[in-house]
């Protein structure tokens, strides 16, 4: 069963004859292998999910492949809080996430302590794993309220992977992506200063027996993840450890989410051939069991196992060990038969059906999956949604 015990505390698997990675600020276990869970696999998380609809608006992408920018913007933003407000909505349900206190940062490693420029907690531990631990902080000449990701990195080489995960994050600048403030570079560590929120994981409500969460809930959440994803392919950028671990939620009630962790991100070149023998078991992609080419597409999977989670309760593809899990993720083995998708709508079976597909190819990229109904028809869900697809979008390139 999915608890705190075992599945939380999963870190990054390693295909054997791989080197570790740099690992993101929420990989809790100091082993970098999969603990087994060998008493209940596939089992449920929650007893039931409530399907019931209520009232929301969605912060939409559009058929002309639209994506929302005008948050970004801090006047803007506050211009949805009011359109919210006027229209009886509830804000932290339907409102996109709020932007990063600061503004976009190319940061760079400076050699230095950061202790001289931030007050580091190092008593409020808010994650930890293999590659060290993050702490919340401050910034001593603003008051700042940020997070302090200290990395392990004595060698040229790990030091060389830390380097790429800021460059990387130089590179994302998305309200559901979280942001990179400052960098510290010492003879033992690399410090990430990042932008702090205090919701916890994603996954601390799929396992809370005492959260409701809904099939409307479940659309709210996978979409902030699909236009966080749809921005990064659009910048030729793969995640490759999307789980829920590694997406946080803005504050304890609300619905809006930010993507972390792109330790394990890769630019991807089209005519390089690009293959990684890392990630989480239960949530690799076929091709990254196979150590076959990955692209856009391996991170789609993940989008599934995800949205599947969050709609069951039920890791669909998790066996007594990692050789079962690996193996059913290779024979493609899910499916609705558990009581737990009694409820759930055909629209939502219908958009997992097209993302946990073996074949790389026939997934949805993101941009489909933000036009799938389940995510786009506001029939399903309230006439209310419309109100957002209407104002503070611009253009965005097509994939």
């Amino acid at each position: 069963m999915l608890n705190k015990e075992n599945t939380k505390k999963a870190s990054a698997f390693l295909v054997p004859g791989s080197s570790p990675k740099s690992q993101g600020p929420k990989d809790k276990g100091d082993d970098l292998t999969l603990k087994s869970q060998k008493e209940h696999p596939n089992s449920s998380v929650l007893t039931s999910f409530s399907t019931r609809k209520s009232q929301g608006a969605e912060v939409a992408v559009d058929d002309n492949s639209q994506r929302i920018t005008g948050f970004n913007v801090n006047n803007k933003w506050c211009m949805l809080v009011l359109t919210c407000q006027l229209s009886g909505l509830s804000f932290v349900d339907y409102c996109p996430a709020p932007p990063a206190p600061f503004d976009h940062r190319i940061v760079s490693a400076k050699k230095g302590v950061v202790n001289s420029y931030y007050e580091v907690n190092r008593n409020e531990v808010l994650g930890g794993g293999r590659f060290g631990q993050v702490h919340k902080c401050e910034e001593k000449a603003t008051g700042l309220k940020l997070a302090a990701k200290i990395i392990k990195a004595r060698g040229a080489k790990e030091k060389e992977e830390v380097k790429n995960e800021i460059n990387v994050m130089n590179q994302l600048n998305h309200t559901n992506l979280i942001q990179l403030y400052d960098a510290f570079e010492s003879k033992n560590d690399i410090v990430l200063v990042m932008e702090y929120v205090d919701g916890g994981e994603l996954f601390d409500r799929i396992i809370d027996d005492n959260y409701n969460l809904t099939e409307m809930d479940t659309i709210l959440f996978t979409k902030q993840i699909c236009q966080g994803i749809q921005y990064m392919h659009q910048m030729y950028i793969l995640h490759l450890d999307l789980k829920p671990e590694n997406i946080l939620c803005v504050n304890r009630t609300a619905y809006q989410i930010k993507i972390i962790d792109f330790g394990l991100a890769r630019r991807y070149k089209p005519r390089e051939k690009l293959k990684v023998n890392f990630g989480t078991p239960e949530f690799l992609a076929p091709e990254v069991v196979n150590y076959d080419f990955v692209s856009f597409p391996t991170d789609m999977w993940s989008v599934g196992v995800i949205a599947y989670m969050l709609l069951s309760g039920l890791s669909p593809f998790l066996g007594d060990d990692d050789n079962e899990t690996l193996n059913n993720i290779l024979a493609c083995s899910w499916d609705f038969e558990n009581e737990e998708f009694q409820d759930v709508s055909e629209e939502a079976k219908d958009f997992l059906s097209k993302l946990l597909i073996k074949e790389k190819s026939w997934r949805m990229s993101a941009t489909s999956a933000l036009k799938h109904p389940w995510l786009s028809d506001h029939k399903l869900h309230s006439p209310s949604a419309q109100l957002f697809d209407k104002q503070f979008v611009t253009k965005a390139p097509k994939l």
